[in-house]
């Protein structure tokens, strides 16, 4: 194993050193292991934070920021945050318009946020609400998951709920939209290579050099199928082949993703998003925005993910609103 890193065991604490370092318009609760926004939620703003294992930078602590969240729990590398980080989190975040807390749908992290939130309206009387993202079509149930796996719609979830709460709605209308975010969009991913988790020194799977693995996980957890490898058209159709099976996105607009899982450059990753968006104008489907690049990762993994969203007028709306985070930015 070679990687950037002092010894396995301080990876976590020393890159949220690194972060703290890097970002000093966020603080970094380094007990705890909480990345906040450098100010406190103003008063009448719904907080929204999200959390899981770390390895999936810049998902979560990057997202923190104006337009985004107010906070993001760090777990060890694909592991959950604990309840206890959860509840501190929301306790410090709220500003007494309440809570959402975004759940990627893994059994650790729905189990911990629903503990999080159970312990914080108990002991704090914060108003707590939660939306669980499923949005990967490739498998029913995982290795880590019952149903559907929470991928790259919660990037997408993040920054136009983000915005909805810097307009000012309401924690129900909060959550309304967050869960029509989720119910209005699906991933699909592959793996070229595994990853590999310091704490176990070796690649987590092996791939031959001539075979992919399509519909992996972020964790490296199994997907649909194994198959020889294929140039990059051909991989692009199997991508969105089935994310077009699961939904009908002609009816409107779309938010498209191409994501890295962080071990292809960006070079492979534009001419993924050249090849799928043939793939979609061929199909009818209406890209209004994109992103190309490494959103939600999979430590060194090379492979990518491709996500859509079904939006309209209020989600193109959100989307285009100002964003200042470290890991997406604009309009400001």
């Amino acid at each position: 194993m070679k990687k950037l890193i002092n010894s396995p065991e301080a990876v976590l604490a020393d890159s949220l050193v690194g972060v703290a370092a890097a970002h000093p318009e966020l603080n970094v609760d380094h007990t705890n292991r909480i990345i906040y926004r450098g100010s406190p939620t103003k008063p009448g703003k719904v907080a929204l934070i999200s959390g899981g294992g770390s390895g999936h930078e810049p998902l979560h602590g990057g997202f923190v920021g104006f337009g985004m969240l107010d906070a993001a729990c760090a777990g060890e590398v694909f592991t959950s945050p604990t309840p206890d980080q959860m509840q501190e989190a929301t306790k410090v975040a709220d500003s007494g318009a309440g809570v959402l807390h975004i759940v990627k749908n893994y059994t650790g992290d729905v189990m911990n946020f629903e503990m999080a939130a159970e312990m914080a309206e108990a002991e704090s009387g914060v108003k707590v609400a939660a939306v669980v993202v499923n949005d990967d079509v490739a498998v029913e149930d995982s290795t880590w998951t019952a149903g559907r796996r929470g991928v790259g719609v919660t990037v997408l979830l993040e920054k136009i709920v983000g915005a909805a709460a810097e307009e000012g709605r309401d924690l129900a209308a909060i959550t309304e939209l967050a869960q029509r975010v989720n119910d209005t969009g699906r991933s699909m991913g592959m793996a070229l290579t595994s990853c590999t988790v310091p704490s176990a020194g070796k690649p987590t799977f092996d791939i031959p050099d001539d075979m992919m693995e399509m519909g992996v996980g972020i964790h490296g957890e199994p997907g649909r199928h194994r198959v020889p490898l294929a140039p990059a058209s051909s991989i692009a159709q199997q991508l969105v082949e089935p994310v077009l099976a699961d939904l009908d996105f002609t009816k409107g607009p779309v938010i498209a993703m191409l994501n890295g899982m962080g071990g292809s450059p960006l070079i492979e990753l534009y001419l993924m998003y050249g090849e799928v968006a043939k793939l979609l104008e061929r199909a009818g489907v209406q890209v209004a925005r994109n992103l190309v690049g490494n959103y939600i990762t999979s430590l060194d993994m090379a492979g990518c993910s491709i996500t859509l969203l079904q939006a309209d007028d209020d989600l193109l709306k959100l989307w285009d609103a100002p964003v200042n985070t470290p890991g997406l930015r604009w309009g400001v």
